[in-house]
């Protein structure tokens, strides 16, 4: 019900963002939590660039998670907690615990929070990371009834920090009053509000400044920022969502090629640098031995993930917006707040 105090954990990042901005616009009470309060006016500029006044409704707390302080002050009064923050490192992290511990501790002390104030609901912002990684190259479609397989092939730190918090997080739930709901993004693009915007938001703009010499053969499913702060609200008051996972999903793979493609057909002048080359696995194999940054993508070349939504559209009346309007939004974004210097 709008009026409502909804805590949004991590409101200073990409998607904690653009929550606060729908929950404002749908008349609720948002009370953000950010790491450091110095974040404070970056996050109000933020929610002003995506278009809602910054007003008495917004409010800030200072709480880590990492550590108790803060999150007995942050649930307090409130309905509702979209548990939006967790850490996603542009480049891989030399000490695994380095994520893990913070993602799924977090996510913990978030919920016993929860718990103890009386929230009503907890949605609870997992990956696809959790959904569909370790398992061998098939035609499947992934839906939310897969785990990825932490034991299999091309398991990174952040994709175990994901599948262990979100586990951790559903064990917790099964004994405690607590609803919870979880939404599993893949790569999360769209429109950006300030300088903060999630890694995967980094290939557009890599794409758009001509850092790469070419364009690996990589694909990626994605989702605009947008529908995914959405589906967290709809997660949060529909009584079809308690209890349920939910994948945040555009439609089919887009590929890199075709990415750089759509980039170039629409943007005109300002995509002059986007890279028209495709570039060879065995090059991108190479050059990740000298490039620490490129080693994530490397057991990623030539496959490709399907991933479906059908679950979110059936139960919660959810339709997100197509791949192409999702890429052109972000890199439109990126160019009108000077994130990437116009093509020549």
């Amino acid at each position: 019900m709008a009026g409502e105090l909804v805590l949004v954990t991590g409101g200073s990042g990409f998607l904690g963002a653009h929550a606060v901005v729908r929950l404002l616009a749908d008349g609720y009470r948002v009370r953000a939590s950010v790491r450091s309060l110095d974040r404070v006016a970056d996050v109000r500029e933020m929610v002003r660039v995506g278009g809602v006044d910054p007003h008495s409704a917004l409010s800030f707390v200072a709480a880590d998670l990492t550590g108790d302080a803060g999150w007995g002050e942050a649930v307090t009064g409130c309905s509702y907690v979209l548990h939006v923050a967790s850490p996603f490192p542009l480049a891989t992290p030399k000490a695994e615990d380095a994520l893990v511990a913070p993602a799924r501790d977090g996510a913990l002390r978030v919920l016993r929070a929860a718990r103890d104030a009386g929230v009503r609901r907890v949605v609870m912002t997992s990956s696809f990371a959790a959904v569909g990684y370790g398992h061998p190259q098939t035609e499947r479609v992934f839906t939310e009834e897969t785990w990825t397989n932490l034991d299999g092939p091309g398991i990174t730190p952040y994709v175990r920090s994901k599948t262990l918090a979100e586990r951790a997080a559903w064990e917790f739930a099964e004994g405690s009053a607590v609803e919870l709901a979880v939404v599993n993004p893949v790569g999360i693009f769209g429109p950006v509000l300030g300088p903060d915007y999630a890694g995967s938001v980094d290939l557009v703009r890599r794409l758009l400044d001509g850092e790469l010499p070419g364009v690996p053969r990589l694909s990626t499913s994605l989702v605009d920022v947008r529908d995914v702060a959405d589906l967290h609200v709809r997660a949060m008051v529909d009584p079809a969502a308690a209890g349920q996972r939910f994948i945040a999903a555009a439609g089919d793979y887009v590929t890199m090629p075709e990415m750089a493609e759509i980039l170039r057909e629409h943007l005109g002048p300002a995509a002059a640098r986007v890279p028209t080359k495709v570039l060879a696995n065995w090059l991108v194999r190479v050059s990740a031995l000298m490039h620490r940054s490129l080693r994530p993508i490397v057991p990623l070349l030539g496959r490709h993930r399907r991933v479906s939504h059908e679950k979110a559209t059936r139960l919660l009346g959810w339709h997100p917006r197509p791949n192409e309007d999702v890429i052109i939004a972000t890199a439109e974004s990126l160019l009108r707040l000077g994130l990437v210097a116009a093509g020549h």
